[in-house]
């Protein structure tokens, strides 16, 4: 047997290896974009960038180290420079499959990262496997804005698994809607009409705010956000908001808030505070053609009829009133259990017309007694004189 060459017995020093192979290999080199390992063939393996991970903006020096120790694939055994081209990413990737399989068909809660914002939905990277989420499976409500998920670490199962078509669907939603129906089971559960509870404004719309309960959203209507008058919610309530509620009616899974509680009822105390013959101060809130509104106090409104404002007569009250305007009246009529009360600007004008009548008179009798006196004066002056004069003749 011929002796061997120096080469032949270095070369079968060294193991074999195929394409398709997992080997072992040791780090001696780390780039920034490229790794070389030791993998006991005559030729050092490289790991490219792209071959490591789907992220491109990774520093392998960052995740790497001289002497660490990595399972890897072999994609050539040469790359036409006498080199092994081997890749980590989807030996991973192989990994990532068969765990992902394994959770699609146990319906397990995978939890991962936030990695790609996309028109249609957002990815998340298990074992470099990446898992699409449309926006729809997202969360349980829109969302108008995915930004903010990028960097967030969620919790999805797999809905769909096509590893061949590349094809791996992740479903958050489900998720937040069973969490949802168990915090309003337990909010039902202890939840009682006439209850005061915390919440945070969801959404406003023009007919009212949605508050979020802790699971349960309740409708505050427009017609419940105060005693007063709200026109537009917008401007009274932003998404975010904290409010305390009064809980007025459960129906069903549909809860109805409020804001007016019993202690702030301006019709409380109404007797006293709206008693007929007071004299009270408010403003023009609206008009119509039969008479004018006035606020008395936020909650309670009074009614100035059109033949009510002036001894003089009136067409419509919008010719001498205007919104917004204080006005001064005297409350004529009181009914609490219909909420109705009605003023008379015109019965102060009475009123202060007669008194100037009684005014006028008391100076015109004042005047009649003062000439009167007068006269009176001036007739005993003149009897006291001829007395005088006849004595003095006859001395």
């Amino acid at each position: 047997m011929s002796e061997l060459s120096f080469e032949q017995m270095l070369d079968e020093s060294f193991k074999t290896i195929h394409n398709g192979e997992v080997v072992e290999g040791t780090v001696i080199d780390v780039k920034p974009d490229e790794i070389i390992l030791n993998i006991g063939y005559k030729a050092d393996g490289i790991i490219t960038k792209n071959e490591y991970s789907n992220d491109q903006s990774i520093d392998l020096t960052t995740v790497v180290s001289v002497g660490d120790t990595m399972t890897v694939k072999v994609l050539k055994v040469n790359d036409g420079e006498g080199q092994v081209l081997l890749t980590y990413k989807r030996l991973a990737a192989e990994k990532g499959n068969e765990r992902l399989r394994e959770a699609y068909e146990n319906k397990e809660v995978l939890k991962a990262t936030v990695t790609q914002i996309l028109g249609g939905g957002i990815c998340a990277t298990v074992n470099e496997v990446r898992v699409f989420i449309p926006a729809s499976l997202v969360s349980d409500s829109y969302e108008k804005d995915l930004g903010k998920y990028e960097g967030q670490e969620i919790e999805f199962v797999i809905s769909e698994f096509n590893p061949r078509r590349n094809r791996v669907i992740g479903d958050r939603r489900q998720l937040l809607v069973a969490e949802r129906a168990e915090k309003q089971k337990e909010l039902f559960a202890r939840l009682q009409i006439d209850d005061r509870v915390e919440g945070i404004v969801k959404n406003v719309t023009d007919f009212g705010a949605f508050v979020d309960l802790g699971g349960v959203d309740g409708l505050l209507h427009i017609s419940e956000m105060s005693w007063g008058r709200v026109d537009n919610p917008k401007k009274v309530f932003h998404v975010g908001d904290t409010l305390t509620v009064l809980v007025k009616d459960i129906h069903d899974t549909k809860i109805a808030l409020s804001l007016k509680f019993p202690e702030t009822n301006p019709w409380a105390n109404a007797a006293d505070d709206f008693a007929v013959g007071k004299v009270i101060t408010g403003k023009v809130a609206r008009m119509t053609d039969f008479g004018a509104f006035v606020e008395l106090v936020p909650g309670v409104d009074a009614l100035l009829h059109v033949s009510q404002i002036s001894r003089e007569h009136v067409e419509k009250p919008s010719d001498v009133l205007s919104i917004g305007q204080e006005i001064t009246a005297k409350i004529v009529d009181l009914n609490e259990s219909e909420k109705k009360i009605s003023l008379s600007m015109k019965a102060l004008q009475s009123e202060n017309a007669e008194e100037s009548e009684s005014a006028d008179y008391a100076g015109e009798a004042e005047y009649a007694e003062e000439v009167d006196y007068a006269g009176e004066v001036d007739d005993t002056e003149e009897v006291d004189y001829a007395e005088e004069a006849e004595s003095a003749g006859e001395e």
